[in-house]
């Protein structure tokens, strides 16, 4: 066909689109296998995740303690800009998102982005009013939004398509690993200086400092040409897309059509779980009192980073063998089972019981659901892609956390997990009876029009 719109026929997938088996492969070592899809950049970006989320979660667990207890922050002000900070955030990944398709190298914001919220976070130590401290919280959300959007897009671009579950649950890990260290990090820091918070924040600077270093010096990204592009990670029918899209000039912005119908579902599903997933501060609230000590949560939550770390590559790469929407109506059956759980809970041992299981969730839905946005888009608008899924998912945690406060306070801390049990049943709901558009192969492709599907 002479015209630059060419039609493209797949065959139908007896799987949703998520399941790409690796073609039989000569026998490997174990190390081989277990490194297989891992990249340079995925794994520097890995380790940089790592010491941010020592640093971030040291400070997670005790920051609503110390805006209340030692700046004496209204509880309704505390709320709030706990979510004012994460609904910034997440606007930023959508813009972030769209710059990084308009730009050759993604790894400056990906170094400006981590260098504000590393640097920042520190500062927390010294402010003696909330409105300051407001200030601090809101440039590291800043920071996060700035850096997510571009970092996802970039991992996607440097990991073969049949690894995307793999690398993605990998990053997990080892996210999740740092976010594991930190609490612990806490506990001994608030135990050797008899419960001072303040110090709490300044040791936040050495795995933030240590973290941006790494980015900058290691992360290495170049500009690739077309046909590069097109030997990497994309299978035959996106290649084929993005090589008539190629002979076009690049858009100045990806309209948000041409992410298509598949992604578009996958967000409103996400969105409506999202609805239910109501900031942990609840849940750290909720296991202080069912176990009567605020010391012993930084511990439970390190039980749930830990089985998060444990199990977000194994459950990736199970994406990336049987597909992603299995693995991530499981997350959100485990979801719905830990907040019932959390409504009816009674006893110490419970609260325990549940971090962990929670922790199976996480790595079931996070990792998974950013791999399965890299298999619906093509290469060329992933970090808009991204950017819309990270950005309008992260915005439902305002009224998520509104409802969920409003609820606890009208009619208790049962009201508000039996909520988010409702919201994760809806959106299992959702996803299965979408299930015939979410699993569908495209039969007809405008190659004008890349991501329609």
């Amino acid at each position: 066909m002479a015209s630059s719109t060419e039609t493209i026929v797949e065959e139908e997938s007896p799987v949703d689109s998520g399941a790409l088996v690796p073609e039989e492969q000569p026998s490997k070592s174990l190390w081989d296998r277990l490194k297989a899809g891992i990249s340079r950049n995925v794994f520097v970006l890995s380790i940089v995740s790592l010491f941010t989320d020592v640093s971030s979660e040291m400070i997670v667990p005790v920051r609503i303690l110390f805006l209340v207890l030692v700046l004496h922050t209204p509880l309704t002000i505390a709320g709030l800009i706990e979510g004012v900070a994460e609904s910034t955030a997440s606007l930023l990944k959508i813009i972030s998102g769209n710059m990084s398709n308009k730009v050759s190298n993604r790894k400056p914001l990906i170094a400006a982005g981590y260098g504000v919220a590393n640097l920042v976070k520190p500062l927390l130590a010294i402010v003696t009013a909330w409105p300051l401290a407001l200030g601090f919280i809101f440039l590291d959300r800043v920071g996060k939004g700035l850096r997510g959007s571009p970092r996802d897009a970039l991992m996607a671009d440097s990991t073969p398509r049949e690894y995307m579950g793999k690398a993605f649950g990998f990053h997990r890990s080892m996210d999740t690993l740092g976010a594991a260290i930190g609490p612990l990090l806490t506990f001994v820091i608030l135990l050797a200086t008899m419960g001072d918070l303040r110090a709490v924040f300044a040791w936040t600077a050495v795995p933030g400092i240590l973290a941006t270093i790494i980015v900058v010096l290691f992360v290495r990204e170049k500009r690739k040409t077309s046909s590069e592009e097109l030997a990497g990670n994309v299978d035959a029918g996106t290649a084929k897309i993005e090589e008539a899209a190629k002979k076009e000039a690049a858009p100045a912005r990806v309209p948000p059509s041409a992410l298509g119908i598949r992604f578009w579902l996958l967000v409103s599903v996400s969105s409506v779980f999202a609805l239910g997933n109501s900031s942990d501060a609840f849940i750290f609230l909720r296991s202080a009192g069912l176990e009567q000590s605020i010391v012993l949560v930084p511990l439970m939550y390190f039980g749930y980073n830990f089985v998060y770390a444990l199990f977000a590559t194994p459950l990736g790469a199970l994406s990336d063998r049987f597909g992603r929407i299995p693995v991530l109506l499981s997350g959100y059956a485990v979801f719905a089972l830990v907040y019932a759980g959390w409504a009816v809970a009674t006893l110490a041992w419970n609260a325990w019981a549940l971090f962990l299981l929670y922790g199976v969730y996480a790595a079931a839905t996070e990792g998974v659901a950013k791999a399965y946005v890299a298999d619906l888009v093509p290469k060329s608008v992933r970090g808009s892609a991204m950017g819309w899924f990270n950005g309008l998912t992260g915005l439902m945690a305002l009224p998520a956390n509104i409802i969920g406060g409003w609820l606890w306070t009208v009619a208790g801390p049962s009201a508000t997990f039996t909520f988010g049990a409702w919201a994760a049943g809806v959106a299992m709901a959702l996803m299965i009876v979408w299930l015939p558009w979410l699993r569908r192969t495209p039969s007809v492709i405008d190659a004008t029009q890349p991501g329609v599907a």
